[in-house]
C-alpha cells in the first residue's frame, strides 16, 4: 500500500504508526480553510509560517488560497521549544526572524500545533508588538491539553487526540516529517 492511500486508522507497519489524519483528509481541510480565510482577507495577507513543524502545512495551506484567488506574501520564523524529543523545554527561543516589516499589515501566523500554547502565543506577541494591524492564527493540529499560556487558534484544521503526532512536517527528532498523513508511533 502506497502510504498516501493509508486511512484513518490503518497501519503503516513499515513505520510502526497509526495514521490519525490520512492524506486525503488533510487535503480537503486545507481546501476548506483556505476558502474561510479568503473570504475573511480580501488582499495583502501576510503569511507566516513557524519553522519547522508547520512548513508542509504552510505550503499547502499557500497553494490552496491561491487556488480561493488570494495572492499572500509569505515570510518564515523559525521558533524552537522542543530542542528533541517529545517534551517541550519550556521557553521559546528565536532561531531566525521574518525579514517582512509587519507594521500596518493583516497577518496570519501558521503553525503545526497547538498544545501548550508557548510558540503560538510568543510568535503573536511578537508580531502584534511590531504593529501588525492584525493577527490571527491557524494550526493544522489543536491538541485539547492544558495550556502553559492562554491561547486559542482563530482557525483550526483538525482537533489531535492527546498522543504524540508525526508526519506531515511534524517529527520526532526530524523524522517522519514526509509522511503525507498524520500518526500516532506505537510503541514497543
Amino acid at each position: 500500500m502506497d502510504n498516501a492511500d493509508f486511512e484513518y486508522g490503518d497501519l503503516d507497519e513499515d513505520r510502526g504508526i497509526e495514521v490519525l489524519f490520512s492524506a486525503r483528509e488533510i487535503r480537503l481541510r486545507v481546501q476548506t480553510l483556505a476558502e474561510r480565510l479568503a473570504n475573511q482577507h480580501k488582499s495583502d495577507l501576510l503569511v507566516i509560517a513557524i519553522l519547522k513543524g508547520s512548513f508542509v502545512f504552510a505550503s499547502d495551506l499557500i497553494r490552496a488560497l491561491h487556488d480561493a484567488g488570494m495572492s499572500p506574501e509569505v515570510d518564515f520564523i523559525f521558533l524552537a521549544s522542543y530542542h528533541g524529543g517529545k517534551q517541550s523545554q519550556g521557553h521559546v527561543k528565536v532561531l531566525r526572524d521574518i525579514g517582512t516589516d509587519v507594521k500596518g499589515r493583516d497577518v496570519l501566523i501558521v503553525d503545526d500545533i497547538l498544545e501548550s500554547g508557548r510558540t503560538l502565543a510568543f510568535a503573536r506577541g511578537l508580531i502584534a508588538g511590531r504593529g501588525a494591524a492584525s493577527v490571527s492564527t491557524c494550526v493544522l493540529l489543536d491538541k485539547p491539553v492544558e495550556r502553559a499560556r492562554e491561547i486559542e487558534a482563530d482557525h483550526i484544521g483538525f482537533t489531535a487526540p492527546k498522543v504524540f503526532v508525526v508526519g506531515y512536517g511534524m517529527d520526532l527528532d526530524n523524522r517522519y516529517r514526509e509522511l503525507p498523513y498524520i500518526g500516532r508511533l506505537l510503541e514497543n
